[in-house]
């Protein structure tokens, strides 16, 4: 499964709504199911920089006035033209255009736009610190979580869901801290600037502007109620069409084998279609407000052009007034377009911002003991005393399970699938804590170790190889910590895996790709049992290793295997039944429990569980099915 973006809606500038779309249009916002409660959560991470917010406000509000002020004095200007031109026309002796006073509010005006983009330039470099401070402090939180969740955290969601969070969700915060946030201080401060000064040149005509806004949000409220369902159906099939793409791509060789091309091919010109059907009433029928709003505004601009012209006959104001009143008539919807498109964006925000809070509120796993046992010389005797787990309290899976390894000894564990084989697994490393009874490695309880100390003493191999981007020299080093470079090919040579990584054109240098798909399935298995070799461990697992390599490959390993596993303990999970006859104890497991406990032969002797299960591996009888 892939990530999917959870990112909100990006402002599409001024009267614009998100994604460029008029305002208050677009997607369906994601919206938290406890707005304030998360609202107020998110703020305390702002709390340490109050002064630098408070720096941001002031900053804000400077600038936005000097914005706001110039529409004013360009009107002053406007008007001593007027005047000027007027006398001359009437014929006033000496009358003339007194430039030099004009010139002087020119550079007023330039020295007040100056300021105000120094102050915005402040206020972006103070907030672009603040934004990024505290979503570093949250992504540290965040990751630090991940550490400390327990494994039945992971088992229990996807791999998508949990890198949206930890990556799409954090960004969508971080965007609004840095873009809207600031937008929001600037976009309030304009609207009631706006409304001050045209209240200064005239009431009247400020409460025709106002009046405008009742049809200009009934308007729009038309527009979106008819818009919204399309761009819901746009979403879905730009989602069908993601999947369908991600899954045809994928598995293009499967597709190409079996002939299914044209098929493939028909199922995307269906959903592109659906999408176009989508996309196109959507941007079209949301495309209208626009026109529209301009026609509301325009109607407002008429009505205040006509009554500015009579109250300029009555002398009630001046002619640069009516100018300066109309341009911040232009201002006042601007903000309020914006701040439609930032309610939407901080809607999705907080939406964002619940989910990371409700990762970072996960049950921990169970702090680590206080003065933590450590084995200094581990022999690898482990012990299951009465132990009981499971995933749900009213759902036991293990209720009395008791298990006694001596050093040296090869444990083969078998049985259907659920039958608790893994499980098992995971309780000896700890990924899950038992629910009752103990178990102990060379005499000391796992719960009175460090986890990062118990799980150093395993070596683990399992059939889902696990590989990074990097070297062949760095993946088998990731065993051991600080291990030479001579220790590195001793351990490949073991494993049988010297000779194939010599043969490539970098040996040890080869750089594995993102999904090790350069080297081969059993290749990929070579590498995990030379890194398990190298790391030395007491305890080995293996989870069937050469289930992936060809029949001479798992010869070879086969020897290695049984060479590093000379003096220590080692768990083996079994699919193939024949690979564990020489194992000193066989653990048959069904539903949670040990049912029969053995050698090889001991076990075919009771012609129980087990019998059954490895003579159906030879007869082909339907218990085959039922070996994990």
């Amino acid at each position: 499964m892939s990530a999917q973006s959870r990112q909100g809606p990006s402002l599409g500038g001024p009267g614009r709504g998100p994604g460029g779309g008029p305002p208050g249009m677009g997607m369906p916002v994601q919206k938290a199911k406890d707005f304030k409660g998360t609202l107020k959560r998110l703020i305390q991470y702002l709390k340490p920089h109050r002064v630098k917010l408070i720096a941001v406000f002031v900053a804000a509000i400077i600038s936005t006035v000097f914005t706001i002020v110039s529409p004013k004095i360009l009107g002053n200007a406007t008007t001593k033209l007027f005047e000027g031109i007027m006398m001359k026309i009437n014929g006033v002796p000496g009358a003339a255009v007194d430039f030099q006073y004009i010139w002087q509010l020119i550079m007023i005006l330039a020295g007040l736009y100056v300021i105000s983009a120094l102050f915005a330039y402040i206020q972006q470099y103070i907030m672009a610190g603040v934004s990024q401070r505290t979503v570093y402090d949250l992504r540290k939180q965040v990751n630090a979580k991940l550490a400390k969740l327990p494994l039945k955290f992971f088992d229990s969601r996807t791999n998508g869901e949990i890198l949206s969070r930890a990556v799409n969700d954090v960004d969508n915060i971080s965007n609004t801290l840095q873009q809207s946030l600031m937008q929001l201080i600037t976009s309030i401060v304009t609207l009631v600037g706006v409304i001050v000064m045209m209240l200064t040149i005239s009431p009247i005509m400020t409460l025709i502007v106002i009046l405008t806004l009742p049809l200009s949000f009934f308007v729009t409220k038309s527009v979106a109620t008819r818009s919204q369902k399309h761009f819901a159906s746009q979403q879905k099939a730009l989602g069908e069409l993601n999947g369908h793409v991600e899954e045809m791509f994928t598995g293009h060789k499967v597709v190409k084998a079996f002939g299914n091309e044209q098929k493939s091919i028909a199922k995307f010109d269906e959903i592109n279609e659906e999408l176009y059907q989508s996309g196109w009433k959507a941007q079209f029928i949301s495309g209208i407000i626009m026109p529209l709003m301009m026609f509301v505004g325009n109607i407002g601009y008429v009505l205040v052009s006509v009554v500015g012209g009579l109250l300029v006959t009555k002398r009630a104001i001046e002619i640069g007034d009516i100018q300066a009143f109309i341009q911040y008539a232009r201002q006042f919807t601007q903000p309020i377009s914006q701040l439609a498109n930032i309610a939407n964006v901080i809607q999705s925000t907080i939406a964002s911002a619940e989910r990371v809070f409700e990762l970072l509120d996960e049950e921990e796993e169970v702090p680590e003991a206080e003065n933590a046992k450590r084995i200094a010389s581990p022999r690898g005797d482990v012990r299951f005393e009465n132990v009981k787990f499971g995933y749900k309290d009213d759902s036991p899976l293990m209720k009395q399970l008791n298990i006694d390894v001596k050093q040296g000894q090869t444990v083969a564990i078998v049985g259907p699938t659920g039958a608790g084989k893994t499980t098992l697994i995971n309780l000896l490393m700890r990924f899950y804590e038992v629910n009752d009874g103990k178990i102990t490695i060379d005499g000391v309880g796992i719960t009175e170790m460090e986890r990062g100390k118990l799980r150093g003493l395993f070596g683990m191999v399992l059939q889902d190889t696990w590989l990074f981007n990097g070297t062949i020299r760095d993946n088998i080093g990731y065993g051991r910590e600080g291990a030479a470079e001579r220790e590195i090919i001793h351990a490949s040579k073991a494993a049988h895996a010297d000779h194939f990584i010599r043969t490539l054109p970098d040996g040890y240098d080869t750089i594995l790709n993102e999904e090790a798909s350069n080297i081969s399935q059993g290749q990929k298995q070579l590498l995990t049992i030379a890194r398990a070799i190298l790391a030395d461990p007491a305890i080995l697992i293996l989870d069937e290793a050469t289930s992936s390599v060809d029949t001479r490959t798992e010869v070879y390993i086969q020897k290695a295997m049984n060479e590093l596993m000379k003096g220590r303990t080692s768990f083996v999970i079994a699919h193939r039944l024949s690979t564990i006859r020489d194992a000193d104890i066989i653990l048959v497991m069904k539903d949670g429990d040990v049912i029969e406990k053995g050698t090889h032969e001991e076990l075919l002797a009771q012609t129980g569980f087990y019998a059954d299960l490895y003579n159906s591996q030879f007869t082909g009888g339907s218990l085959q099915q039922e070996v994990g």
